[in-house]
């Protein structure tokens, strides 16, 4: 396959029986992936099988198992070293991101091919629905931390979407596990010297009741491992 603007992306799962299919069906519409890498992690409902069947009727889609829940930053490094495209985005696996904002992201990366491209929640006026203050709030703080840290400006860094050349996300030796992920990602790009540019994106916000994920522990989490990756 000739790597040139080809683009896998990774979707972690966990207990997503509910929405996978779905979810799924909305990046096949697309029809701008070389790859699609399902990564279950450990689920305890259906999401593996349901992962199965669809890659048995799309010939685009892997699926890989893990063994031990170990949360959605080691899926995503476990899909990384499956993905022979040149760039990679990760797509979550419930219904709050919408692949049809992909090509967006998919053309400034042409324009920009050593920039990683970050899909914003907060730029332009595209449309969004937030269900909690306290996520909404939360993240445009932790935004103006982490800006005003490595003097930049980035108005979301734990959105899903960031569109990343894939022998550069290698190169960054990514180790965080869990929701993390994203603030290693950035911090460690920013490093290289490169650029993050960022492209509006729609969002629609699920309840705890629909699966919703991320607590006040993971926000905390995520407010320490910005300092760390700064300065560290």
């Amino acid at each position: 396959m000739n790597k040139n603007h080809t683009i896998g992306v990774i979707v972690p799962i966990y207990n997503e029986e509910k929405y996978l299919k779905e979810s799924i069906n909305r990046l096949l519409a697309v029809d701008i992936f070389s790859q699609i890498v399902l990564v279950d992690d450990n689920s305890i409902d259906s999401s593996f099988e349901i992962a199965n069947i669809l890659a048995q009727e799309h010939s685009v889609i892997t699926v890989i198992k893990i063994n031990k829940n170990q949360g959605k930053g080691n899926a995503v490094i476990t899909g990384a070293k499956k993905i022979n495209t040149e760039y990679l985005i990760v797509h979550d696996a419930d219904l709050e991101y919408f692949p049809s904002d992909i090509p967006e992201l998919y053309k400034e990366s042409i324009k920009h091919p050593t920039s990683l491209i970050l899909g914003s929640r907060v730029l332009g006026e595209k449309e969004r629905t937030n269900i909690y203050y306290f996520t909404y709030l939360g993240n445009k703080i932790f935004a103006r931390i982490f800006s005003v840290f490595h003097r930049v400006r980035v108005s979301d860094i734990a959105s899903c979407y960031w569109l990343i050349k894939v022998d550069q996300f290698l190169k960054l030796n990514i180790v965080e596990k869990g929701f993390a992920i994203e603030v290693e990602v950035l911090s460690k790009f920013l490093k290289t010297g490169n650029s993050i540019r960022e492209v509006p994106i729609k969002y629609s916000a699920r309840s705890y009741e629909q699966g919703k994920k991320i607590k006040l522990k993971d926000a905390l989490v995520i407010l320490q491992k910005i300092v760390k990756y700064r300065f560290l």
